[in-house]
């Protein structure tokens, strides 16, 4: 059976494979490739374009993807069955090679923004309800639900909404897990787009709301507001409370004014979606090139799961704007292999089963797929979470 190119995706000439555009069956000939098609292969999945002997490299991107864990032959379908993340191997972090000044784009887009006394600009006008501890879930989403579609009084509050989480009680009081905990707690509190927030606890946990607030500088204000269920007396009562608190917020709330401010403030965050074969060379560098003009424009975007760009971290270090940046990210690196080690996992336990299905194979080709959301320019900066 013979079939033009087109139905195949060859993204470097260097690569060991070639993506399926369609489901190509047994018997095909890739005449481009000249390589004849050994078995039927699924969209987004991968076909080897020459031989490679167990135990070496296969490319795609011209970058390492995996190690086959048998001979694959020239026509293969090349996944889980032949191919694996196989033993380490080292990557040529050259730090700042690639930094470039940012090319600016003038004059400046803007939008309509929300300036918050303390100079922040926010996107949305909300007031939130945010827990300390599972256990206080429940009482924040029934406070929330009493105003759906009850806001027509106040067209400028964009919602009411519940942040909630499944820990903060069956927890150290201390230590790594929980400092994670309130300093993620604690960045919902200080969001821009939060104009005031009510914090809900049980009572009892060990992620105690008073320890929370003196362990991340915060304190009860007119938009800070805190309270325990056990303190009200029990859910009804703490619901009761939490609804009478939220009505006496949000007039002050609702007098915010929008008003044009540049597009330097506006902050991107990038997170994993269904990713397939073909997310990495199509969806992922649409959004990175909506990242560059962001940037040029003078906005921010963060690559925010680390565990996903483990195996293209190397990319990222050739961008930094300083080899201290670049140091940084590889440290996150390291956190997370130690940490999948001493849980007993391992990096490559993601991808999921339908990012499998998909035609992806290891966390190394999703990684170099998944940072491709992140655009080209430099990488200014890198945090721990929160």
């Amino acid at each position: 059976m013979l079939q033009t190119a087109d139905i195949v995706i060859r993204l470097n000439p260097a690569d060991d494979v070639v993506i399926a555009r369609v489901e190509i069956q047994a018997g095909t000939m890739l005449l481009r490739e000249n390589v004849r098609v050994a078995a039927k292969v699924a969209p987004g999945h991968k076909i080897a374009v020459r031989d490679v002997n167990s135990g070496a490299p296969v490319r795609r991107y011209n970058q390492i993807i995996g190690f086959a864990t048998r001979d694959i032959r020239a026509g293969d379908h090349v996944h889980v069955h032949n191919l694996a993340m196989g033993k380490d191997f080292e990557r040529d972090y050259a730090f700042c090679v690639d930094a470039k000044p940012t090319q600016a784009i003038t004059p400046q887009a803007t939008f309509d923004g929300i300036v918050r006394p303390d100079g922040r600009i926010a996107t949305r006008n909300y007031v939130g309800i945010i827990t300390s501890v599972n256990c206080s879930a429940t009482v924040a989403r029934l406070i929330a639900r009493k105003f759906e579609n009850r806001l027509d009084d106040y067209p400028n509050v964009d919602g009411v909404v519940a942040l909630t989480h499944k820990t903060g009680c069956g927890m150290a009081s201390d230590g790594e897990a929980i400092d994670l905990l309130r300093r993620t707690t604690a960045g919902y509190i200080r969001h821009a787009n939060f104009h005031s927030v009510l914090l809900v606890g049980l009572g009892c946990e060990a992620n105690q709301i008073n320890e929370l607030l003196a362990a991340e500088g915060l304190t009860r204000s007119s938009r800070l507001h805190a309270y325990s269920i056990q303190d009200k007396g029990g859910t009804p009562k703490a619901v009761e409370e939490g609804v009478a608190r939220i009505k006496a917020l949000l007039p002050e709330a609702d007098r915010v004014k929008r008003e044009t401010v540049p597009a330097s403030h506006l902050v991107l965050g990038l997170q994993c979606g269904g990713s397939d074969g073909y997310s990495g060379i199509s969806a992922n560098p649409a959004l990175g090139a909506a990242v560059d003009l962001l940037v040029r424009h003078g906005g921010t975007a963060i690559l925010s799961e680390t565990p996903e760009i483990y195996g293209a971290e190397h990319l990222l270090t050739r961008r930094a704007v300083s080899r201290a940046v670049g140091e940084k990210l590889i440290e996150r690196i390291k956190w997370w292999e130690d940490y999948t080690e001493r849980e007993r996992g391992e990096m490559n336990n993601n991808p999921s089963p339908g990012n499998k299905a998909g035609g992806l194979t290891t966390i190394l080709e999703k990684s170099l797929g998944a940072v491709a959301k992140g655009g080209t320019t430099n990488l200014v900066a890198v945090y721990e979470y929160a």
